[in-house]
């Protein structure tokens, strides 16, 4: 088998689907990489993973907005395709098996402080039609002064 593993942002809201009496999460994850080319210039290259998410549970759903920054893992899909000019092309999807959300622009940021919130996380334990949350790591702050107490 093989897992891919992507963190990125969703290009839109994502839409929930019923095909054939199951419920199917859709969205899109891009990631963008910044390098130079050989002559020394900044380049930016995206890279976009469509992204359908097979389970009952869809109370992530609402948290799925334009901008927000997941994590999702799952067996990836290479499709072709014939654009209207006759070249070939191609796409890369991912049958979702688990998605963490890890943070979403908060309201009224313009995109240059860290405003992010946190939601919850869900997967489906290799089993496409029972998604189960995920428990979340304790942040810094929860461990207090625990740091003081340590021997070394």
């Amino acid at each position: 088998m093989i897992k891919l593993q992507v963190i990125g942002n969703l290009g839109k809201d994502c839409v929930v689907n019923s095909v054939n009496g199951k419920n199917v999460i859709n969205f899109s994850v891009a990631h963008t990489e910044k390098f130079r080319d050989a002559q020394g210039n900044q380049k930016d290259r995206t890279i976009w993973v469509e992204c359908a998410y097979w389970t009952d549970r869809t109370a992530i759903a609402p948290y799925l907005k334009k901008g927000t920054q997941v994590y999702a893992e799952g067996q990836p899909d290479i499709r072709t395709y014939t654009t209207q000019d006759g070249r070939n092309g191609a796409s890369l999807s991912l049958r979702v098996s688990s998605v963490q959300l890890l943070g979403s622009r908060s309201e009224g940021d313009n995109g240059g402080s860290q405003g992010y919130n946190s939601a919850p996380a869900y997967n489906n334990s290799n089993n496409y039609n029972n998604a189960q949350p995920v428990a979340a790591a304790p942040s810094a702050g929860d461990y207090g002064d625990a740091a003081d107490d340590l021997p070394f």
